[in-house]
Formats: C-alpha cells, sequence, structure tokens
C-alpha cells in the first residue's frame, strides 16, 4: 500500500522549517501541518504579528494558512501529533561541534538525534521521517537505529529532502524552487513526499536519488557556491593592486556560458548558517576517507573567506591608525550587521570578524542594520566599545570612517552631500559590498576604497 501524506510534523521553527512548512500550508490547504519547537519564545513570535525571522513575503504567507491548516506548538503539545503524523520533517540545526572527536569541522547532530528518539518514542503507525536540516553523507543510519528502538508494529521510512533556500529569497525559492531534491531507498516514499511538491512545483523539477547522494548533493552545493565567491574574492585582491575593476572583471568573465554570472560579486566575504558548517562538514568527510588532498583543496576555500575579513578589516584601519597601529580614540560607523540584505540573520556573518579585529586594536564601533537588533549586535561582539544607531545618520556623527558590510538597498541611495555634514573632510569610506554610488560619494569631499578596485589615484 502506498503512503499518503494527510499529516505532517516539523519540529524545528528556526530559518528553515518555519517558512517551507508555511508554504507548504499555504499551498496545500487540505493536508494539516504543525511546527514543533521546544523553544516557547520562538513559537509565541510564530503565533503573533511579530514573526521571529524576517523574511521578505513571508508574514502574508503564515498569515494566509495559521488558524486553517498551519499550526505553531510547543513539545508539551508536540508528542500528539508525532502521533498522528504520516510525515515528520527533522528541521533543527547542525552546528559545527565544538569538542570532542571532529570538533571545529563535523556536523553536531545531537539536536538531530534527539528528535529521532522523540519521534521513536510517539510515533504509531507507519510514518516517513524526513531529513530537512543538512546532514553528513551517511548521517540517516544514526536516524535508523535510533528509529529501531520504537515499539514493535511502529515503522519507519527514511528520506532526505535537504533544502536549498537562500535568506532574503526563501519565500520566492519555496514557491518557485529551482529544484526539490528528494532521496531514499523506498520509491513508495520517495512519491509520497514527492505529491505533496508537485501540488505546485512541476514535477520535471522534483528530482530522485539515492539516499546517500541526497545528502551529499546539499554540501557540494553549498561548496562550490562558497568555492566561487571565495574564487571572484581572490581577485579582488589582484584587482586593488593592479587597477582592474573586479566588477568589470566579473562581468566579462560571467558571460562564458560555462561559468555565468551567479555568485561573482566580489564582497567582504560569506557569511551565514550554511556555507562554512558545509564546507568544514565536507571536509572532515574528506579526511575521515583519508582523501587529504580534497580537504586541503576545499579548506583553502574556507581559509581565502577568513583572509577576506581579515583584509577588509586592515583596509578600514590603514588610514586611520596611528604610528603604532592603535585604532584608539577613532570611531568608525558600520553600515549593515546581518549577513546579506533582507534577513535578520546574523550567523557566521562576515560583519562580526571584521568588527572583532577592529575592536581588538582600540576602535569603537557604531553599528547600523535595518533588520538586526541592539541585542542581537551585543550578543556578538559585547557591549565595550559598541554603540547600535538606529539610522544612518545616527551612525556617522563624528567618526573616522565608515564600512558598508550589508547589501541594504537603501544604503546604495544615502544622500551623501547631506551626510557629508556629519563627517570630517576626506574621511574615508569603505564599501564591503561595491553598493554604493561612488561618484555621489566622491563629489561629497569623502574617500571611497570599494572592494576590487584601487584607489582612484591607482586606476
Amino acid at each position: 500500500m502506498k503512503p499518503l501524506v494527510n499529516k505532517i510534523v516539523c519540529i524545528g521553527a528556526g530559518y528553515v522549517g518555519g517558512p517551507t512548512m508555511a508554504v507548504i500550508a499555504d499551498r496545500c490547504p487540505d493536508i494539516d501541518v504543525t511546527v514543533l519547537d521546544l523553544n516557547e519564545a520562538r513559537i509565541a513570535a510564530w503565533n503573533s504579528e511579530e514573526l521571529p525571522i524576517y523574511e521578505p513575503g513571508l508574514a502574508a504567507v503564515v498569515s494566509r494558512a495559521r488558524g486553517r491548516n498551519l499550526r505553531f506548538v510547543g513539545q508539551p503539545e508536540g508528542a500528539a501529533h508525532v502521533a498522528a503524523a504520516d510525515a515528520v520533517f527533522i528541521s533543527v540545526n547542525t552546528p559545527t561541534k565544538t569538542e570532542g572527536e571532529g570538533a571545529g569541522k563535523a556536523s553536531d547532530l545531537r539536536y538531530v538525534e534527539s528528535c529521532a528518539h522523540f519521534i521513536a518514542a510517539h510515533a504509531t503507525g507507519h510514518t516517513i521521517v524526513i531529513e530537512k536540516s543538512t546532514m553528513p553523507v551517511r548521517a540517516a543510519n544514526r536516524i535508523k537505529s535510533i528509529l529501531a528502538s520504537a515499539r514493535p508494529g511502529v515503522t519507519f521510512d527514511i528520506l532526505s529532502n535537504p533544502e536549498f533556500l537562500a535568506e532574503g529569497t526563501a519565500i520566492r525559492d519555496l514557491e518557485q524552487p529551482d529544484r526539490v531534491l528528494i532521496g531514499g531507498e523506498r520509491p513508495e516514499a520517495i512519491q509520497a513526499l514527492a505529491a505533496v511538491y508537485t501540488r505546485w512545483v512541476p514535477a520535471a523539477r522534483v528530482l530522485s536519488t539515492g539516499l546517500w547522494s541526497a545528502e551529499l548533493s546539499k554540501l557540494v552545493a553549498n561548496a562550490f557556491l562558497a568555492q566561487r565567491v571565495s574564487s571572484i574574492n581572490s581577485i579582488s585582491a589582484l584587482c586593488e593592486v593592479t587597477g582592474a575593476d573586479v566588477e568589470e572583471v566579473a562581468e566579462v568573465v560571467g558571460t562564458d556560458s560555462r561559468i555565468g554570472p551567479k555568485f561573482l560579486r566580489a564582497s567582504v566575504g560569506f557569511g551565514g548558517s550554511c556555507f562554512q558548517k558545509d564546507l568544514l562538514s565536507l571536509i572532515y568527510i574528506s579526511e575521515s576517507y583519508g582523501l587529504t588532498e580534497v580537504a586541503a583543496y576545499w579548506q583553502q576555500v574556507v581559509d581565502l573567506n577568513q583572509w577576506q575579513k581579515r583584509r577588509f578589516a586592515d583596509l578600514i584601519a590603514a588610514p586611520i591608525a596611528d604610528d603604532a597601529g592603535s585604532l584608539r580614540g577613532r570611531r568608525i560607523a558600520i553600515l549593515g550587521f546581518a549577513f546579506k540584505k533582507d534577513t535578520n540573520d546574523v550567523r557566521e556573518t562576515p560583519a562580526i570578524d571584521v568588527c572583532r579585529r577592529l575592536l581588538a586594536r582600540g576602535a569603537s564601533l557604531i553599528v547600523h542594520d535595518y533588520k538586526v537588533t541592539a541585542e542581537a549586535v551585543s550578543a556578538e561582539l559585547g557591549a565595550r566599545g559598541v554603540e547600535f544607531a538606529l539610522s544612518p545618520e545616527e551612525a556617522l556623527k563624528d567618526v573616522a570612517a565608515v564600512a558598508v558590510l550589508t547589501e541594504w538597498p537603501a544604503y546604495a541611495t544615502l544622500d551623501w552631500g547631506r551626510l557629508s555634514a556629519r563627517l570630517k573632510p576626506r574621511t574615508v569610506v569603505f564599501d564591503g559590498r561595491n553598493i554604493l554610488d561612488a561618484a555621489a560619494v566622491r563629489r561629497a569631499g569623502l574617500f571611497l576604497r570599494c572592494i576590487g578596485k584601487g584607489a582612484p589615484h591607482d586606476r
């Protein structure tokens, strides 16, 4: 008998689980969708008008489905929903391990294993268990071993259904995905989940593979994207010293149909919850199988990203440091703290490393971001030497330098002629995203340095 999916539970109400389940509920009003999370404050936020994450279009999708076929519940209610579920998604964090074997590289699966124990304890009948979290290859074996402890007569299929979302465009990515990947061992289970997605996704975009291929494909996809960012960032340094323009170089390279233009924008570095974590996981897996050259290759992508952040911080410091290299007494405006526009996510944001390096040299920072809160900034940088501004204008008062670290569109349209009254003549503006109107900044009497572009006198 082919399994049918009429009731879905998702364990984990974070950046992946919440939006994914909201879109499924919105597009499939006859499917009952429950999102479960241990964090009571997060669940309360999902049930309010102030959602815990910012994502364009998310509030409207949640509003349409919540109270109809979409609900957000805490763990006490979760057991009954798991018992009634046809399919349970595991969508919890898989951070890099900080201790034990593989610390610093391997994925920490403790939260995934906790979910598996919860499912084994409460599932009834036959349940499809779906890996939505990013997993190291063959992680499904650990889930299988835990589910084997379930009561007699309770059976499971395990599928890998990795997410390929980009924060800032997650709703669009869910509603119009490039592909949906489902990996598994039993065709009937794959088809049951595929039948949910094909309610709105063309069948040709729903791909099926073996379980291990699906798990590995997510890591490799992120590794390839991160590699492109680090590749163009390595060229940005060369452009700066030769007088070439990295945007012009990227445009030429991107017209090659074998390469394409995506992910060829030079910047202060990549961030977010996925790229570095997934690269480190891929490196650890390669090392585990004795593939040291493969591990070293991907390690260089991580190392280049770290170098780019250090390089940008030192670029900011160079013209304003004293003879001893100290930034003590220097105030620096930081415009943007999220790792990219259209999100309030600060996980692995390049701003953290840039700011910490400047603080270590004695600088005082005034941080502004359109969606990141002062509490989130303080959690990453501490309170000492850090202020939070409510507007760009407030951040720019009496500073020695300005650094743009997030590509919020509003920064690109700032009136530098008006703002220059708050700044000292020839204050240096460092554009870490290449979004500013260079001519407007320079007309305002300010000095501009951009990633991958030499100073005007060098060009």
